[in-house]
């Protein structure tokens, strides 16, 4: 019997993590049924998950309300496959042989359901093409 393959791991990070980081791992959480190994963080975490982004998901079906921002660790990154940042710039630690994807989306902080709606879309768009690429049918 061959063993199956691992579970290909991805980390979303941002600054806070309390928004984008914190959405596009719920979509990927949903959309991979646990096919995928999602983690995300935040170079310097917010205290709470942001309201509009906890709205936003509610909206589309996903409860995020329950979620922390966590620290980003060095070893979240090299236990991961697939780092992608969402405006961290420099502060990301990078290691040889990680795969890195830079998002530029629109921060949500400070933003009310109206604006974070159309992000939460973009993250949802992006997130379903990397479930099509990491997981092949």
């Amino acid at each position: 019997m061959s063993t199956p393959a691992p579970r290909p791991s991805v980390l979303f990070v941002c600054v806070h993590n309390a928004g984008r980081s914190q959405m596009a791992a719920a979509w990927l959480t949903h959309l991979a049924e646990g096919r995928i190994e999602v983690r995300s963080a935040g170079s310097a975490p917010a205290d709470s998950v942001n309201p509009a982004a906890v709205a936003a998901m509610a909206e589309a079906g996903i409860d995020i309300s329950t979620e922390t921002p966590k620290v980003l660790t060095v070893d979240a990154v090299q236990s991961s496959d697939v780092v992608i940042t969402m405006g961290c710039g420099d502060t990301c630690p990078v290691f040889p042989g990680k795969r890195y994807l830079d998002w530029k989306l629109d921060d949500p902080a400070g933003q009310g359901i109206d604006a974070v709606r159309p992000i939460r879309d973009e993250i949802e768009t992006r997130v379903r093409a990397l479930v099509d690429e990491l997981l092949p049918s």
